[in-house]
């Protein structure tokens, strides 16, 4: 019998993931994704956060500008947990509700100072509100630092709004 020689199996260096395996679970993590759950999730946490940054303001009966960036955390949290997403469009909608939740708190929040001080209820002031209204004020009580905060915010929306994916998940198939 002639003596067969078995090649050498070769291992793959540490770390290493075979591209086809890595292609087969991120189409397997595209399915997962749920874009209608992301939007609606980051509404409902750029209202939440509208709503807290708002009443920290009665409480403390100051705007605080940061509170913005908790809103651009709450609702990239959101996104992700609830929309399980790795597509860019998952930044864009954390980005975009992360921005709607700042200018719902900083106009709750002025809302929430002008029933304090006019010793009118809440619902009242905010039934009189109409765009006209809405944008006298967003413009009477804009401050430059209001940008940074936004923008801090919009990133932080968009960047905490993707799943983390792990080298598990990579190596996981089915």
């Amino acid at each position: 019998m002639a003596d067969e020689t078995v090649p050498p199996v070769t291992t793959p260096e540490e770390g290493f993931i075979d591209p086809l395996i890595v292609q087969a679970a991120m189409q397997r993590l595209r399915s997962e994704q749920n874009l209608v759950l992301a939007i609606l999730a980051g509404g409902a946490a750029a209202l939440l956060g509208a709503v807290i940054w708002a009443a920290i303001t009665m409480v403390i009966s100051y705007q605080i500008g940061w509170m913005a960036v908790g809103v651009g955390f709450l609702v990239g949290y959101a996104v992700r947990t609830f929309g399980k997403g790795i597509d860019r469009s998952y930044g864009v909608i954390g980005a975009g509700w992360s921005l709607a939740g700042c200018a719902a708190g900083n106009l709750l929040a002025v809302v929430g100072l002008v029933s304090q001080h006019q010793n009118v209820p809440l619902i009242d002031v905010l039934e009189k509100l109409d765009p006209e209204i809405i944008a006298s004020l967003m413009q009477a009580t804009f401050n430059p630092m209001d940008l940074l905060f936004y923008g801090i915010a919009v990133y932080e929306g968009y960047r905490f709004s993707f799943r983390q994916i792990t080298r598990s998940d990579l190596t996981k198939i089915g």
